[in-house]
């Protein structure tokens, strides 16, 4: 199975949301990584066939999704960012519903809710209404209603928003079992969650994709970049105000901070290995100071 973004574009009047994206996508988990604004929402909209595309193709094994119709549909699995639900309906009602909506036989369905509620360690609340979940039951119902019908295309914006860690280890888990053999794309801000599943990362700024690959391969972008550097106290502001300061901690009377920056902050500091997070924050930490398009 492979799924292939041909040149997918999508303009609103003279905004340009997503220009001129490819990729090459067989089973595996997939990150996507950018600030708010870059692009992310609308690709997985095109993705999902909800939002029609300006230009472009979306290709499945070679074949055009425009023209595949329900049979494209069939294969997805969706959890949009802002996830609504019927407030009145219980965590199993609701599932219920959703995999009518999706023509699951009954007999099936039955079955499958009890599995994914049990997935996702919402069995104690299945009875109960939605509107008494928290933000992070509720997405965790969302991740359920995603699952329903096992798709062999999953596709999740934002999916641990409002999960807790433990939550989220747990969603993790389930990805990446999922992902055996199946395609899984994400879109988050917790870089820590992509870092621990995804097998390729994209970058995606102004509706591009300005790096991809997986992370090893990234984090060589961000290598010589990466500097940690020891001040008194007293100083640290100084460099917070100054300099893009990813992290610092405290070490007695001293400061330790970690530092991205194209050049040698300090004649002092000394240059550290780089992550998925220094990476990101290399390209999105300070948009307006530092612009690389």
């Amino acid at each position: 199975m492979e799924l292939s973004l041909d040149r997918l574009t999508k303009h609103y009047g003279s905004k340009i949301a997503v220009d001129h994206v490819c990729a090459d996508l067989s089973p595996g988990v997939y990150g996507l990584l950018g600030a708010n604004g870059a692009g992310k929402t609308t690709l997985m909209r095109m993705l999902c066939t909800v939002l029609e595309s300006t230009s472009g193709e979306i290709l499945l094994d070679g074949k055009k999704v425009t023209a595949m119709g329900a049979a494209y549909r069939d294969l997805l699995g969706y959890l949009p960012q802002d996830f609504g639900c019927y407030p009145n309906y219980t965590a199993e009602e609701f599932l219920r519903y959703i995999a009518a909506l999706k023509g699951i036989p009954r007999h099936k369905a039955g079955k499958k809710v009890k599995e994914l509620l049990e997935m996702t360690d919402l069995s104690h609340a299945a009875k109960k209404k939605l509107k008494t979940f928290s933000g992070g039951m509720k997405q965790r119902v969302g991740i359920a209603q995603a699952l329903l019908n096992t798709p062999k295309i999953l596709i999740l914006d934002e999916p641990t928003a409002g999960l807790d860690p433990k939550e989220r280890i747990r969603f993790r888990n389930l990805i990446s079992d999922y992902a055996e053999n199946r395609i899984v794309i994400l879109s988050t801000h917790i870089v820590s969650d992509i870092e621990a599943i995804a097998n390729q990362v994209f970058l995606m700024k102004k509706g591009k994709f300005i790096l991809q690959g997986t992370i090893p391969e990234l984090t060589l972008h961000a290598q010589d970049k990466v500097w940690e550097l020891v001040v008194p106290q007293s100083e640290s502001r100084r460099w917070l105000d100054t300099a893009a300061v990813a992290s610092l901690r405290h070490e007695g009377s001293q400061t330790v901070l970690r530092i991205i920056s194209d050049t040698k902050p300090s004649e002092t500091a000394v240059p550290c290995y780089a992550t998925l997070e220094d990476l990101y924050l290399y390209y999105f930490g300070d948009e307006e100071r530092r612009d690389h398009q």
